[in-house]
């Protein structure tokens, strides 16, 4: 096997594990947030704060463990260079998906959740094209007309229609993801840009508890969740797709995004126990195709 073929190799094994993760965050967060009549495990907020603060922790562990090219590197200023590698906008970026994401699912099943997120994911990185200028053929317009005509048909008076205030938080979310992976186009070291961003996130989070008075609702098993959903998923997950990131184009690592739904649905099925519809089949078809059909007419 040449050394091509097994950097390939390495490439497509570590975007899955990436795409992974993200419909495993859907399915945590679900799990955890889940009202039943015993109440819920975990508050969106305490959530949010368990999560960011447990990515950071294992983020920075990571960092402090890393092997450097010069040896002679020290901690601090191996830190050092962890913070300059990050920006406040990715940071703000980041903090605003984990929190919408998080009081999101409050009210919205895992795959009607993550079709949401990154549907509005798509629609942003589209835009974000066009703004650098990018100019759309009929093609793409056409995509974006099938996918805004699933987000309509996703909104019907049906009892698969997630709450209205689920809708914007999660279409928030997506729109912040959306910005915070276009960040990571022009990263060269993932795992410090990575920590350096959750870190940054924090003063965001402290801002958060001040609005929300500091009423947390956190019991064991929520706890677990969010620090799996926080440590592994997000904070070793969100490393891998930013290092993976560097080796793709913006449309290629749109459309592998467009299998998250589909494992989040998958995933909500297996451990949540919830039903697929007609309605959320129909609805994620014309979502997803719509945005492939303006990936297609871009590449042409």
């Amino acid at each position: 096997m040449n050394k091509r073929m097994t950097m390939n190799l390495k490439l497509i094994f570590s975007t899955f594990l990436a795409l992974v993760a993200f419909a495993a965050n859907s399915i945590l967060c679900r799990l955890a947030l889940v009202q039943d009549s015993t109440g819920r495990l975990i508050d969106p907020t305490s959530f949010t704060l368990v999560r960011l603060v447990s990515g950071a922790i294992m983020l920075l562990l990571l960092c402090l463990f890393y092997r450097a090219t010069d040896e002679r590197v020290s901690a601090v200023q191996r830190l050092g260079q962890v913070w300059h590698s990050g920006s406040w906008s990715g940071a703000l970026a980041l903090f605003i998906y984990a929190l919408g994401f998080s009081y999101a699912y409050v009210s919205l099943a895992t795959g009607i959740g993550a079709l949401i997120l990154f549907g509005a994911v798509q629609i942003t990185l589209i835009l974000l094209s066009f703004i650098n200028g990018h100019r759309m053929k009929w093609l793409e317009w056409l995509g974006l007309a099938v996918a805004f005509s699933g987000f309509v048909y996703l909104l019907l008076p049906t009892l698969s229609t997630p709450s209205a205030m689920g809708f914007v938080l999660m279409a928030g979310a997506g729109v912040a993801w959306g910005i915070y992976t276009w960040q990571g186009k022009k990263v060269t070291k993932a795992l410090f840009a990575t920590t350096a961003n959750f870190v940054r996130s924090l003063p965001f989070l402290v801002f958060a508890l001040l609005l929300v008075g500091f009423q947390l609702e956190i019991s064991l098993s929520g706890f677990w969740l969010a620090v799996a959903s926080g440590a592994i998923m997000s904070g070793i997950g969100y490393a891998i797709w930013y290092a993976v990131l560097a080796h793709m184009s913006a449309s290629v690592a749109a459309v592998l995004q467009l299998l998250v739904p589909i494992l989040a649905t998958l995933g909500g099925v297996i451990f949540a126990h919830e039903a697929v519809t007609l309605h959320l089949i129909l609805a994620t078809t014309a979502v997803l195709g719509g945005v492939l059909i303006v990936l297609i007419g871009k590449k042409k």
